[in-house]
């Protein structure tokens, strides 16, 4: 079976993915970076957290032989559904987990990640965003991306401001939607280890501001109003005030 960590860039997606994988990891499942170096899958399993980038039906069936051949393993996105992700999680081959933050927080967060990579010389996927209106155009796309996943069917949806606010109750349902034994020590001891400033260098948890609601304080009036006019509609269905 392959767990899918989906998520909106700086939403805290990397912090999802690595509390996942250390989860399953308690079931004796496979580590995702063993898989793509066993398999050899560095061109579809990119990056630190094994990210598949697009669920086209070729990445997908290329992930899917280690998991018909018995292999348990996350891997991460952050593309929309497609009808090969829907038919993969259909025949219980794909478990799928996805979550979505304020997108104003996210791409503010974006911007200020681009530009401090630019800063210190090694720029970086987000360092185009160069100014509000190239990194609204950024973020509409994967507001689009979510109202996509909002419409999947078996699929848990987080919010990062409930699993930073709310911690307990939501690693509580990832447990349960894992079908994971939340009272085992070890379960316990991991979820222990992501919870929100329980040891802020732990990989998944450093976040440079994170604050909820950092953009009422970055953005102008003016540039809120346009977040309000884009993204008005949305935020409502989100559960964000304007």
């Amino acid at each position: 079976m392959i767990v899918l960590s989906v998520g909106m860039p700086r939403a805290g997606s990397g912090w999802h993915y690595n509390l996942i994988h250390d989860l399953m990891k308690t079931t004796g499942c496979a580590d995702a970076r063993d898989i793509r170096e066993k398999f050899r899958l560095q061109n579809i399993l990119t990056e630190v957290n094994c990210n598949i980038s697009i669920l086209s039906a070729r990445r997908l069936g290329m992930v899917s032989i280690p998991a018909l051949m018995g292999n348990t393993f996350v891997i991460k996105a952050h593309s929309a559904p497609t009808i090969s992700s829907r038919l993969l999680s259909a025949m219980g081959l794909l478990r799928i987990t996805y979550i979505y933050r304020d997108p104003r927080d996210a791409m503010l967060s974006a911007f200020d990640f681009g530009q401090r990579a630019i800063a210190k010389g090694r720029p970086n996927a987000f360092s185009h965003l160069s100014d509000f209106d190239k990194s609204l155009s950024f973020m509409m796309e994967y507001v689009r991306i979510w109202e996509k996943w909002m419409k999947e069917k078996n699929v848990l949806i987080a919010r990062y401001e409930d699993l930073l606010t709310n911690y307990d109750a939501e690693s509580a349902k990832l447990v349960d939607y894992l079908k994971l034994d939340g009272s085992k020590p070890e379960v316990r001891a991991v979820i222990e280890q992501y919870r929100p400033g329980a040891n802020d260098g732990q990989q998944g948890l450093h976040f440079h501001k994170g604050k909820i609601g950092r953009f009422r304080e970055s953005y102008t009036e003016s540039q809120q109003s346009v977040l309000n006019e884009k993204l008005g509609a949305a935020l409502g269905r989100m559960g964000y005030e304007l």
